[in-house]
């Protein structure tokens, strides 16, 4: 397991959960929703800088049967923006199906009204991007999804 802190971000068209892992990778929390737009890259830049996490992880939208359709070409193109924006930062791109709708029924199921806090949703699901992350890396001792060429330190990385 790499020891560090993480930041996965759930980037969607409104907006964009944030959460984080604590230094030994054991626990993830939420840390903000950042509204999408223009303002998105300098406060996620601005998170990076706050949390300094040896990776950024992005939740990569594939179909159920995993294949990549236009969302998942969209997100790489973020990807490829993101990189620009934090040289030095690797991104890894992780397969993110399901993680809205486990965040979702997870706040249901604790009684929160998930229609009124689609916010909340949206760190719920980056929260529950990076636990999968977490919890692939303890079980596997690999890092999953794919990280981004020219993203950083490559050394570190074991592709699964």
């Amino acid at each position: 397991m790499r020891i560090g802190v993480r930041l996965a971000l759930d980037w969607g068209k409104a907006r964009i959960g944030v959460a984080a892992s604590d230094p030994g990778g054991i626990l993830a929390h939420p840390v903000e929703t950042v509204p999408a737009g223009p303002g998105a890259l300098p406060r996620i830049s601005a998170l990076v800088a706050e949390y300094e996490p040896f990776e950024v992880v992005l939740g990569l939208p594939r179909n159920l049967a995993g294949v990549e359709g236009p969302a998942a070409v969209a997100m790489r193109e973020v990807a490829t923006t993101l990189a620009s924006a934090l040289p030095g930062v690797p991104i890894r791109l992780v397969d993110e199906r399901l993680t809205t709708v486990s965040a979702s029924r997870q706040l249901s199921s604790a009684g929160r009204n998930t229609r009124r806090q689609r916010s909340v949703i949206d760190q719920a699901a980056a929260v529950a991007l990076l636990e999968q992350t977490l919890q692939h890396e303890r079980t596997t001792g690999k890092p999953p999804g794919e990280l981004l060429p020219n993203g950083g330190d490559q050394g570190r990385d074991s592709t699964g």
